[in-house]
């Protein structure tokens, strides 16, 4: 199953389940009980709460695949240069060292999103995910600032790139 039929699946049962939620708690207020009462608001809050998870992750995923076209069409993607074994698994040493270069760039250009694009997948590469996914945010967050026509001033370079490294 593909990352995106399962994210279609599993949205479909977090609806789903939304749904029940809601059915549950119009019972368990109608029931006129304080207890029930309090119960049956929580099982309106839950669905809030998945719904609005499920938008925050349709957003990052359209926006990082925004950011994937555009440097496509400049030409910036990264190229898959990971050595892998037997298995077709990446080799562990050579994500190491393609993540040392990434690094290296975004720390020359602190105001760039390609650059942090670019680390993201290497994170990702590395198996790092939670980092991955939060310099790519840091990537979506540096083209909505600076758009298409370059990068942004360097102020605050150094907790950029090390909040984007230690938020896991």
């Amino acid at each position: 199953m593909t990352s995106r039929t399962g994210f279609f699946v599993l949205s479909g049962v977090l609806l789903l389940v939304a749904l029940v939620c809601i059915g549950e708690g119009v019972q368990l207020i109608a029931t006129g009980k304080p207890l029930g009462i309090g119960m049956g608001v929580c099982a309106f809050v839950i669905p809030l709460i998945g719904v609005w998870f499920l938008r925050q992750t349709v957003r990052f995923g359209r926006a990082s695949e925004r950011l994937a076209r555009e440097l496509e069409a400049e030409g910036g993607l990264p190229v898959d240069e990971l050595r892998r074994t037997a298995g077709g698994r990446i080799d562990r040493a050579s994500a190491d060292e393609v993540f040392a270069r990434r690094r290296a760039e975004a720390e020359e250009s602190p105001g760039d999103w390609r650059v942090f694009f670019r680390l993201a997948v290497a994170y990702a590469d590395a198996g790092d995910t939670p980092r991955a996914r939060k310099t790519m945010q840091h990537a979506i967050r540096l083209h909505s600032t600076t758009g298409t026509t370059g990068t942004a001033s360097t102020t605050g370079t150094t907790s950029t790139t090390e909040s984007a490294r230690s938020n896991a």
